[in-house]
């Protein structure tokens, strides 16, 4: 769950809108007031927070996160006035993880997202990934299917180690690009395509684990 903290109502919907794209649940916020009350019932694993707020403003707000030790640890992202440098100073000195610039593009948005969701997630991973009678081990960097050795690329064996390290999560086809090909490829997102396609083929009956998210992308479930 992402918090996004921004009084225009225009702009926070849009925000909603292109995180819910990429994959992520997100709720919105008018203000300080609307963020501490929800944080009373949901934890959420980042939180988008504006600096120009009416009542309490961002780094008001971001203050009393790290003050409390119940939200001390949640990564927030600022989001400052173009050409702000002293916003931007004091934001990260009070123990914001990132920021963006207003006005700032979606696309950009999801992308720093993505960066402080990674960084701020647990760097250790288990050596085997299983689920659903495949196995995955990180450590061998070997797949079995039903006891079964599947020879995978590297790029294959990249994917589904993405989705198995995150059952359930939608992502879109540039999302894995980024994650698997890097963010400086400059291919199409069809060759995201081809290689979920000939994935599946090699995974048998795990094939079909692999859901297609019309207008989206692509996600991983499966039976424990």
């Amino acid at each position: 769950m992402i918090f996004c903290v921004e009084d225009d109502s225009g702009i926070r919907a849009l925000m909603l809108y292109a995180l819910a794209a990429a994959g992520y649940e997100a709720k919105g916020f008018g203000d300080g007031k609307e963020l501490q009350a929800a944080l009373q019932t949901v934890t959420p694993q980042l939180i988008m927070l504006d600096i120009m707020l009416p009542g309490d403003d961002g780094l008001a707000l971001l203050k009393k996160l790290r003050s409390n030790e119940a939200t001390a640890a949640i990564p927030v992202i600022m989001a400052t006035a173009k050409g702000a440098e002293y916003d931007k100073v004091i934001g990260l000195d009070m123990g914001a993880d990132d920021y963006l610039c207003k006005p700032f593009g979606m696309t950009e948005m999801v992308a720093r997202v993505r960066a402080v969701l990674r960084r701020s997630g647990p760097q250790e991973r288990p050596a085997l990934l299983q689920m659903g009678g495949l196995t995955l081990d990180t450590a061998g960097h070997t797949v079995t299917v039903q006891g079964e050795r599947v020879q995978l690329t590297l790029k294959e064996y990249e994917l589904l180690k993405n989705f198995l390290q995150r059952p359930g999560t939608v992502f879109t086809r540039g999302q894995l690009l980024n994650d698997v090909w890097g963010e400086s490829y400059l291919g199409e997102t069809r060759t995201v395509d081809v290689h979920i396609g000939t994935l599946r083929s090699k995974l048998g009956p795990c094939g079909s684990y692999i859901e297609t998210v019309r207008g989206v992308g692509y996600r991983w479930e499966a039976p424990l």
